[in-house]
């Protein structure tokens, strides 16, 4: 039986920057994985796919959306499914060697196969082609990731009803597209498909889109998608789904509305990997969301077994995942490097136009006890906002009125998933509304848009001073 210091059970981004970090520090260890390319969901069916199919599509429509007076240029051509995906293909293979080359340079071992923990230091690993191995070590990762939710009533069998995963994996460019789920995943391929002139129609049974972002960023996101035609029914659920004699599939809503697409997109939930992985060997029991239960440090109920990653739940972001499986790893030795994920950390959405926040909400901030200030700037005011041709952009920043300090910043427009991160740093280092007022920026730039917003938080003291003192 090989030994190790750690064995990683997955290899999406938990799994692999947990060994990285293990192997940097002098550490065996050996990685399962049980598809035949490394990177998980993050690089095989989840975030790289989908953001290069929304950088495709929105080469596509660059000259419709930023128009250029005197310049009339048209995309003309049919797009083909391999075409569309073509991208793609080339920036998964390029992140497959990049995580390769990373395991190569760190000496850490890839076992391919379904892996299943046996007690509590070994995992057995089972091959496609039939053998079975047995590996130990001192701890055991299990980073397996998640998968999207499949309800038993909706017939995935039929060729048109496809999950998140299955979407990549389409023949021919649909015409229509239904989409279940207004979160995360059906808003960005909502938009994704839209841009390039697919007939889109997203169903969400609650009363709004993303309730979790911004409301000012997300009132400007839905006015842009219904911009875009996209058919958002809010309130509206999927009753039932079937398959359309007219071909594609006969989709009927809760208002009895019933209606054939060519496609149907289940984005309505995601569960950890938890079955038939051995847990029950160790006597670890997942949730009904097949989520797995671990302290700060991401030690699960037996001492020698971490998890990281989607299998633990929110907030399931691939950045995040990184760093859990790092700091995991540190906790495993003992290296006092990085002892805890960064309590602020960003979020952004890959719709079109992107989404970004950090930090506190409006709300959250006063909820927590601040006197709560707040600033915008719009993109439409800002002379590179225009260049890029967006008018409905928007930088808002929250402010505690006493100090001055930033707490949060949402954001909606062209690069606003970058510019976030100036955001991150100022709430780090405890600035806020006076740093930002004596910065200096590059002009033109979006950037720009931070000094305005404090300007607007500024006056906004100034007037609540003035009306005290009246």
């Amino acid at each position: 039986m090989d030994r190790y210091d750690l064995i990683c059970l997955g290899c999406g981004p938990a799994g692999e920057k947990a060994a990285t970090q293990a192997a940097y520090f002098g550490r065996r260890v050996a990685v399962i994985e049980r598809a035949h390319a490394p990177g998980g969901a993050m690089v095989n069916t989840g975030t790289i796919p989908s953001k290069a199919l929304r950088e495709t599509a929105v080469m596509c429509s660059a000259f419709r959306r930023r128009p250029i007076p005197g310049l009339r240029v048209e995309f003309g051509g049919h797009l083909s499914i391999a075409g569309f995906m073509a991208q793609r293909h080339l920036i998964q293979q390029e992140e497959h060697d990049r995580i390769e080359s990373s395991f190569d340079r760190h000496g850490i071992t890839v076992v391919n196969g379904h892996g299943r923990i046996v007690d509590p230091h070994t995992i057995e690993v089972t091959r496609d082609d039939g053998p079975t191995a047995r590996l130990s070590a001192d701890f055991i990762l299990v980073a397996t990731g998640s998968s999207p939710v499949r309800p038993e009533h909706i017939p995935f069998h039929l060729p048109g009803v496809v999950d998140a995963d299955g979407i990549l994996e389409l023949e021919h460019m649909p015409r229509s597209l239904a989409i279940v789920g207004g979160g995360v995943i059906g808003c960005e391929y909502a938009s994704i498909f839209a841009e390039i002139g697919v007939a889109v129609t997203l169903f969400e049974p609650r009363e709004s889109i993303l309730p979790f972002i911004d409301g000012d960023c997300r009132d400007v996101l839905l006015r842009s998608m219904r911009g875009a035609e996209i058919d958002v029914r809010l309130n509206t659920a999927v009753q039932s789904v079937s398959e359309s004699k007219v071909g594609g599939v006969l989709v009927t809503d809760s208002t009895r509305r019933a209606e054939s697409f060519d496609v149907l997109l289940w984005a309505a939930g995601r569960s950890g990997n938890t079955r038939d992985i051995g847990l029950e060997n160790v006597g670890l029991i997942p949730d009904k969301r097949g989520l797995l239960a671990v302290d700060g440090t991401f030690r699960t109920s037996v001492p020698s077994i971490y998890a990281a990653g989607d299998v633990i739940g929110p907030p399931s972001l691939t950045s995040v995942s990184m760093e859990q499986g790092r700091v995991a790893a540190c906790h495993m030795f003992g290296l006092h490097f990085k002892r805890e994920v960064a309590r602020t950390f960003p979020i952004g959405l890959y719709t079109i136009p992107p989404v970004a926040m950090v930090g506190l909400g409006e709300q959250e901030a006063a909820k927590q006890g601040h006197e709560v200030i707040v600033g915008k700037a719009p993109y439409r005011l800002n002379a590179r906002g225009r260049m890029y041709r967006d008018n409905e952009g928007l930088l808002k920043l929250v402010f505690d009125r006493s100090s001055r300090r930033l707490l949060g910043a949402a954001m909606v427009g062209e690069q606003a998933t970058e510019l976030i991160h100036l955001a991150q740093s100022i709430i780090h280092a405890g600035e806020g509304i006076d740093y930002l007022i004596n910065a200096c920026f590059n002009y033109p730039s979006i950037s720009e848009l931070y000094k305005y917003a404090a300007y607007a938080a500024l006056q906004a003291i100034h007037v609540g001073e003035q009306r005290l003192a009246a």
